[in-house]
């Protein structure tokens, strides 16, 4: 079929238009006219895709907001004079000319991806219909040496297989699929979960990404079930070296929860809609980065913590005969359960002394225990068990084990082995040994982040180069005068009043308020104007300097200072206790500094701020301290 290089494509159903029915009306392919059994011609079919359209919609990193890659979806089908997206490729296939469709569709996408100004930096998704892929085809060989026109490489491409589609037999699957691997192509899995052969279709298709269906995201918030079901598909596919990604992603919490489960790249519309317009697509989008680091982890070993409280309870072989199983519980009367491994050491479940005396004590139990031929055998007995690597987060062994009724416990894991169990008892002792920890990490005063946390802090943004960040170090004006004349509960008090000023102060979901230790404070603020942050700490600085005035006497409010003797004995006058901010403003696209290059320049401009007439100083990391 002839083409120009001009006339180009991508095939895509999108998620808001796939299955799409007209009510009423029974789904068939919509026939074009005058030609409804007959190949159309050349110029009538290049009108057509003269009407489409491609839409792109961004994928993510889920830690940083960095596109990853944009996927092509068709648009403009009704123009084209189609029901639906699904009609449109429905009609080529049965018109035998669904491969000539998808070189042109594919050219459609590449020639408009090629002509995003970042293209070399990200990826193009491109859906392929599993009707197409024909072993002895050549779609690959000619999707290279398209890309080779337009300048872009095979890796940058991924091609989408998707198990809502019927699919050829396994074995010539792989045939077609090993074609686009040879070629440098990448694989992704689409809809992942919408079938009932996505495990057949994972083991044959050996993908670089997975993509989780919306379905499973869909309120997964408030639904144990499916975070279960997303957490072991995301560990599956880590340990198969495959990257998930999570479709549909629309609310913060469904983001939280992906994120938290170990989701790596994420899609929906709550980074974008999908546009048809390139320039509407971002290189990064800030509102993904500034979520991801709404919360922050104590920087505690859940590993180390979970192994610690393992219990060891050596399993039972999945062959071993009846009688030896009997034989363990008698010997083990203080056990109710032991888990079962194959002979590879990886755990089938476990066997509940219950489930046995249940069993023994029915009519005709013990002798159909002892009929060899017809008795049933240990595999019978199995029950399943909630599993999870010794890797995994605290938090989600707890919630795996909270969505499984009357469940004795956990089965750990490493590297797909069985190495202990651990009880509702250790589970509580890993959360409460955690929590203890993250209150080691805090001042024990203000209970504000502690120097571990703003030590993680301060390395996560001298990392985040691409993000805008300012630092803010404040320090108490004449506090030690204040503490010796009133005492060290009212100059606690006091420390309590600014720890609450600069927390109300430090938005959470951009930016962070820490507590070095005694009149000293931290606080971090990413995505804020640099205007803005100096407007806030003065606000704070001002706000402190009016409501610590009540904690002096009237008298010396009077004066506006108090008398006392300075470090080598003279007689001087105080002013009313203030405090003074260091501001460090770190643009986007800065250079890599290190923490002890960022502690001398706050330390310059401190002593700066002191004797600065509003109490504040500020510099840029890439310029002089001074501004």
């Amino acid at each position: 079929m002839h083409t120009s290089p001009h006339a180009v494509a991508q095939s895509r159903v999108s998620a808001e238009t796939r299955n799409h029915r007209f009510p009423g009306r029974e789904h068939r392919p919509f026939p074009l006219p005058g030609r409804p059994s007959a190949r159309p011609s050349d110029d009538h079919w290049n009108n057509i895709v003269a009407k489409l359209d491609i839409a792109f919609q961004p994928i993510v990193n889920i830690h940083t907001g960095a596109s990853y890659g944009y996927e092509a979806l068709l648009r403009n089908h009704v123009e084209a004079g189609f029901e639906s997206i699904q009609d449109f490729f429905d009609t080529c296939h049965a018109l035998g000319i669904l491969h000539d469709i998808e070189i042109v569709l594919r050219e459609k996408a590449i020639a408009k991806f090629a002509a995003l100004g970042h293209s070399r930096q990200t990826k193009l998704f491109l859906n392929m219909d599993t009707r197409s892929l024909d072993p002895a085809g050549d779609l690959a060989a000619r999707t290279r040496t398209m890309l080779e026109r337009y300048g872009i490489h095979e890796n940058a491409l991924v091609f989408e297989i998707s198990e809502r589609h019927p699919f050829i037999q396994p074995a010539e699957a792989t045939a077609v699929l090993k074609q686009y691997k040879r070629a440098n192509f990448r694989l992704a899995i689409d809809d992942f979960g919408t079938g009932f052969s996505g495990l057949q279709l994972l083991y044959f298709a050996e993908p670089d990404v997975l993509k989780i269906d919306r379905f499973f995201i869909s309120d997964i918030a408030s639904d144990s079930k499916k975070k279960l079901f997303l957490t072991q598909i995301v560990h599956i596919a880590h340990l198969l070296g495959v990257v998930v990604l999570a479709e549909g992603v629309e609310t913060e919490r469904e983001y939280f929860v992906c994120k938290d489960i170990g989701c790596d790249l994420i899609q929906g519309y709550l980074i974008q809609k999908p546009s048809c317009e390139i320039s509407d697509l971002m290189v990064r989008y800030d509102a993904i980065a500034d979520l991801a680091k709404r919360e922050r982890r104590v920087a505690t070993s859940d590993q180390k913590l979970i192994r610690d409280q393992v219990q060891y309870v050596p399993p039972i072989p999945l062959d071993t005969g009846m009688e030896k199983v009997f034989d363990r519980f008698r010997a083990n009367a203080n056990l109710t359960f032991f888990p079962v491994v194959d002979d590879a050491g990886a755990p089938i479940g476990i066997i509940r002394e219950k489930a046995l005396k249940d069993y023994a004590y029915s009519p005709f139990g013990k002798d159909l225990m002892s009929n060899r031929a017809c008795g049933r055998t240990l595999k019978d007995f199995v029950s399943r068990c909630p599993m999870a690597d010794l890797s995994t987060k605290a938090e989600t062994i707890l919630q795996a084990y909270s969505a499984v009724e009357d469940s004795e416990g956990i089965i750990i894991l490493d590297d797909m082995k069985y190495v202990g169990f651990l009880s509702a008892h250790s589970l509580l002792r890993v959360i409460n040994e955690k929590n203890l920890a993250t209150a080691r990490d805090q001042n024990p005063l203000t209970r504000l982040p502690g120097n571990n946390l703003i030590h993680e802090y301060l390395l996560d943004a001298l990392t985040a180069t691409e993000a805008e960040t300012v630092l803010a170090y404040f320090d108490f004006d004449n506090f030690k005068p204040f503490n010796d004349r009133y005492g060290f509960r009212l100059g606690d008090r006091a420390i309590l009043l600014f720890a609450e000023l600069l927390s109300k102060a430090v938005r959470p979901d951009a930016g962070f308020a820490g507590h070095i230790g005694g009149d000293d404070f931290f606080a971090g603020f990413r995505g804020m104007p640099f205007d803005g942050v100096v407007t806030t700490c003065r606000e704070v600085i001002a706000a402190f300097r009016r409501d610590v005035e009540s904690f002096y006497d009237d008298e010396t409010r009077s004066l506006g200072y108090m008398v006392g003797q300075d470090r080598t004995g003279n007689t001087v006058r105080f002013p009313l206790m203030t405090v003074s901010a260091a501001l460090m403003h770190m643009p986007a696209g800065r250079d890599v500094h290190t923490v002890d290059e960022v502690s001398h320049l706050i330390a310059e401009l401190k002593k700066e701020a002191k004797t600065s007439p509003d109490r504040l100083s500020a510099g840029n990391l890439c310029a002089s301290p001074a501004l």
